[in-house]
C-alpha cells in the first residue's frame, strides 16, 4: 500500500481556526505569489493565505470544519505547484541540493560558453579571410556537439519552470527565455546543415550562462533566511526539570510542558517556559529576550520568560505558558508575519513579468508573420523572429539594478557594511526616518570600566588580572582592561562575595564593598551603572562598570539629522537608562520599556503616515521590528536572529557605517535610474532595427551583450569614492553626560 502523510500532525488549532505551514516547490518569480495566494483564498473557509517568497513557505489559516490541509495541497497541485508540510530541516536540505544543482548548471554553461566562443572567434575571422566552407562547417558541428548537451543540462532550471507554467496554462519570464534559446539552437542546427556562414550556438549558451549567474545569486540570498528558525531554537531549552506530584524531579522535553506544571530552574540554565516564581531567589538575564541590560532580581511572584538565563540561585517555577504561547514564540510569529508582509513588494516585479512575456511573444510572432506577408521566405522570417526574441531579452533591464547593487555592495563592504538582502540598497535610499535601539546599538555591546582613566594604571592592571580568575559578569568587564592576559595564581572565589589572592605577599580582593572593606562603595552612580571594588593592601579603588556609548554615536546622529532624517530611539531597556542617552545625542523622540509588539506598532504607525523607516537594532526583541521596517541594519555583535533578519550588518565599534550606508545607497539609486533609462533607450532603438530585419540573431546577441556591458560599466561608478566631509568628532562635553546603560 502507498504511504500517506498524516497532515493532522502539522496542523495547529487555536480559537476555532486551523493553521498549517507548507513548503511550496516551483515558486520562480513574483507572479507566483499572486496566483498561489489567489487560488488558495478562493477556497471556501479560507481565512488567510500568505506566501513568503524568501523561503517559499505558505501560511494558511482556515475555519475548522469548512476546509482542510489536503484541499489546499490539492489546489496547489492543480495549478502546477507541489506542496508539503514545512519542516526547517527538510527545507534546508532541499535548498542545499538546489543550490548545488544551480552551481553545476552554471559551471557547465560557463565551460561550454568559453569553448564555443573560441570556435566562434575563429569562424568570424575566417569568414572575412580565407576559411574554407568545410572548415567552417567543422567548427559549427563542433560547436553543436558542445552546445546541445550543455544547453540541455544547463537550461533545466528555465526549461522545467517554463514547462510547468505552460502545463498550468500560465506564462512566466522563463517561457520566452526558453523559447529563444531553443529556437536559436534549432535554427543553428538548420543553418549548419545548410552550410550557412553563421550559427548561433554561442549566443544561446552565453545567454544561459548570464541568466544562471543571476538565478544562483538570488538563490544564495534567500538561503540566508533559513538560519532564523535555528537561531530561535537555540534560545529554547530542549529539556526541563519538572517536579511531579510526588515531589521528584523528572527530565522531560520542553515540548511536553503544560500550563500549571512545576519546574526546577537551576543556576546557569535557560528558562524553558513562561511562568511565575513559586520559591527561591535569583538574578535573571533577559537581555536576549526583552533587551533589558541589567539582570533582574526575582523572588516568589515574579514573572519569567522562556529563553531567559538563571544566574545565581535555584528557582521553582509554575508554568503559565508553554510551546506556542511563550514570549519567544510570539517574537517568532511576529517575525514571520513581518517577513511575509515585506515579500509583497515583489508584486511590482510581477507586473513587469506579466507584461514582458506576452509582449515579446506577440512582437516576435507578428514580426515573422509580417515578413511572410511581405514575401520573405520561411527561413528569413524565422531568423528575424529569433533576432527579435534575443534582442528583447531583458538582460539589460535585469542587470540595471543588480549590477549597481553588486558594485555598491563592494563599496559598502569596504566601509564595514555587509548586505543580507539584494534590494537593501534600493530601500536604504528611500528612507526618511531612522529608529535606533539603545542597548548594543547606540551603546557598545560589552560593558567596560567607565572610570578607568581615573584609576592608577598599575592598580587597574592588577585588578584586571585578578578579575580574569572569575566568571562574574562585573569581573569579566574589569578583565577586559588587562593588558597582560595572565590570571593571578592561587586565586579563590567566594560565591556572592568576590575573589581573593595573595599578590607580592599582600592579600588582594575584588568584589563587593563589604568583601573588600571599602566603605560607601555603593555611593550614587548614574542609572545603569554597577560598581565592583578592589583592595590591595592600603590601596583600593571603586570601579564603575557600564555600557558606554559608541565613540561616534553623537556625530552620526547629527549627520543623519543634517540629511533631513527624523531620528527616534525605541528601546526595551528601562526609561531611566534610555533618557541620558537620548539627551546626550539630542534625540527628542524616544521611548523605553518597549515590548516587541509595541516597537512594531510604532513602526507601522510611522509607515501609515507615509514614513519609510530604517530600523537599527541588535536584540532578539528587535528582530520583528527589523523585519517590519522598510529597511534594517544590525551591528555584527547582534544576536544571530537579529543579524539574520537585518538587511545589512555593520562591523566594528563605530556607528558611522549607518550614515555611510545611506550615502552610498543614495548614490546607487541615481545610477540605477540611469541604467534603467539606458536599458529603455536600448530597447527603443534595437527592437525596431530587429523587426526591420536589419539584425541577424548574431548581431542581436552582440547588441544584447553590448547593452548589458553598457549598464555594467555605468554601475562601476558606484565604487568611486567621492570626497566626503569626515563626520565631526564627538564633542568632549558629551562624554560625561552620556552615562549609557
Amino acid at each position: 500500500m502507498p504511504e500517506t502523510l498524516d497532515l493532522s500532525l502539522y496542523v495547529q488549532h487555536r480559537d476555532g481556526t486551523a493553521h498549517i505551514d507548507l513548503a511550496v516547490e516551483g515558486v520562480a518569480c513574483g507572479g507566483c505569489i499572486r496566483r498561489i495566494e489567489g487560488s488558495v483564498k478562493a477556497l471556501p473557509g479560507i481565512v488567510e493565505a500568505r506566501l513568503n517568497f524568501a523561503n517559499r513557505r505558505l501560511a494558511v489559516d482556515w475555519r475548522e470544519g469548512e476546509a482542510d490541509a489536503a484541499q489546499v495541497i490539492a489546489t496547489l497541485a492543480r495549478i502546477g505547484y507541489r506542496a508539503h508540510p514545512f519542516r526547517p530541516e527538510r527545507a534546508e536540505i532541499e535548498e542545499a541540493r538546489h543550490a548545488s544543482f544551480l552551481m553545476r548548471c552554471l559551471a557547465v554553461a560557463g565551460f561550454a560558453a568559453m569553448n564555443i566562443m573560441l570556435l566562434s572567434v575563429s569562424v568570424w575571422s575566417g569568414n572575412v579571410t580565407d576559411m574554407t566552407p568545410e572548415t567552417r562547417d567543422f567548427f559549427h558541428w563542433f560547436s553543436a556537439l558542445i552546445a546541445l548537451p550543455a544547453a540541455a543540462y544547463a537550461g533545466q532550471p528555465f526549461f522545467r519552470s517554463a514547462v510547468a507554467a505552460l502545463r498550468a496554462r500560465r506564462v512566466n519570464m522563463d517561457v520566452p527565455i526558453s523559447l529563444g534559446v531553443c529556437l536559436a539552437l534549432g535554427m543553428s542546427v538548420v543553418e549548419t546543415i545548410g552550410h550557412a556562414e553563421h550559427a548561433y550556438f554561442d549566443s544561446a549558451v552565453m545567454l544561459l550562462f548570464f541568466l544562471l549567474c543571476g538565478r544562483y545569486l538570488d538563490h544564495a540570498m534567500r538561503r540566508k533566511t533559513r538560519a532564523v528558525a535555528g537561531n530561535l531554537a537555540a534560545l529554547k531549552a530542549e529539556t526541563a526539570h519538572r517536579i511531579d506530584a510526588r515531589g521528584e524531579v523528572v527530565i522531560v522535553p520542553s515540548a511536553a510542558l503544560r500550563a500549571g506544571d512545576r519546574l526546577l530552574i537551576r543556576p546557569g540554565e535557560r528558562v524553558p517556559a513562561d511562568g511565575v516564581v513559586l520559591t527561591g531567589a535569583s538574578e535573571i538575564d533577559e537581555s536576549l529576550v526583552t533587551g533589558e541590560t541589567e539582570r533582574r532580581a526575582v523572588a516568589p511572584g515574579a514573572a519569567l520568560y522562556a529563553g531567559s538565563t538563571n544566574f545565581s540561585g535555584a528557582l521553582t517555577l509554575r508554568v503559565t505558558a508553554a510551546g506556542s504561547g511563550t514570549l519567544i514564540d510570539e517574537v517568532e510569529r511576529l517575525l514571520d508575519k513581518a517577513v511575509a508582509a515585506r515579500s509583497r513588494y515583489l508584486r511590482l516585479a510581477d507586473r513587469a513579468a506579466r507584461l514582458y512575456a506576452p509582449v515579446v511573444h506577440a512582437t516576435a510572432a507578428l514580426t515573422a508573420l509580417g515578413w511572410l506577408i511581405a514575401g520573405a521566405s520561411l527561413h528569413d522570417a524565422v531568423v528575424t523572429a529569433i533576432a527579435v526574441l534575443i534582442i528583447t531579452c531583458p538582460c539589460a533591464l535585469a542587470l540595471a539594478i543588480p549590477a549597481v547593487q553588486v558594485v555598491a555592495s563592494g563599496a559598502l563592504f569596504r566601509r564595514g557594511i555587509i548586505l543580507n538582502a539584494g534590494d537593501a540598497i534600493e530601500r536604504l535610499a528611500e528612507i526618511d526616518t531612522v529608529v535606533f535601539d539603545k542597548t548594543g546599538t547606540l551603546t557598545l555591546p560589552e560593558p567596560r570600566v567607565a572610570n578607568a582613566g581615573g584609576i592608577a594604571p598599575d592598580l587597574l592592571e592588577t585588578a584586571a588580572r585578578l578579575a580574569l580568575t572569575s566568571r562574574h559578569p562585573l569581573a569579566v568587564a574589569v578583565a577586559r582592561e588587562a593588558r597582560e592576559r595572565a590570571p593571578i595564581d592561587g586565586a579563590s572565589e567566594e560565591p556572592g562575595q568576590g575573589v581573593r589572592a595573595v599578590i607580592d605577599g599582600v592579600e588582594a580582593r575584588l568584589g563587593s564593598g563589604v568583601f573588600c572593606g571599602i566603605a560607601q562603595a555603593t555611593e550614587s552612580h548614574a542609572p545603569g551603572t554597577s560598581v565592583i571594588c578592589f583592595a590591595h593592601g592600603e590601596r583600593h579603588a571603586v570601579l564603575a562598570v557600564r555600557q558606554q556609548m559608541r565613540p561616534d554615536a553623537a556625530a552620526t546622529v547629527r549627520a543623519l539629522a543634517a540629511r533631513g532624517l527624523d531620528v527616534h530611539i525605541l528601546s526595551g531597556d528601562r526609561p531611566a537608562a534610555v533618557a541620558p542617552i537620548a539627551q546626550a545625542l539630542g534625540v527628542a523622540q524616544w521611548r523605553g520599556g518597549m515590548k516587541p509588539a509595541e516597537k512594531i506598532a510604532i513602526i507601522e504607525q510611522l509607515a501609515a503616515s507615509g514614513r519609510r523607516v530604517l530600523m537599527v537594532g541588535d536584540g532578539i526583541n528587535d528582530a520583528p521590528a527589523l523585519a517590519a521596517a522598510h529597511v534594517s541594519l544590525a551591528p555584527i555583535s547582534a544576536a544571530d536572529i537579529a543579524q539574520a533578519q537585518a538587511d545589512a550588518v555593520f562591523l566594528g565599534d563605530r556607528l558611522a557605517p549607518v550614515g555611510d550606508a545611506v550615502t552610498v545607497a543614495t548614490r546607487a539609486r541615481a545610477l540605477m535610474r540611469q541604467n534603467l533609462a539606458l536599458a529603455v533607450v536600448y530597447n527603443a532603438i534595437a527592437v525596431p532595427i530587429a523587426i526591420a530585419g536589419l539584425a541577424t540573431p548574431l548581431i542581436a546577441a552582440i547588441a544584447m551583450s553590448g547593452s548589458s556591458l553598457l549598464v555594467t560599466l555605468n554601475a562601476l561608478r558606484a565604487a568611486r569614492r567621492r570626497s566626503e566631509a569626515a563626520p565631526p568628532a564627538v564633542a568632549p562635553a558629551l562624554a560625561p553626560q552620556a552615562r549609557p546603560a
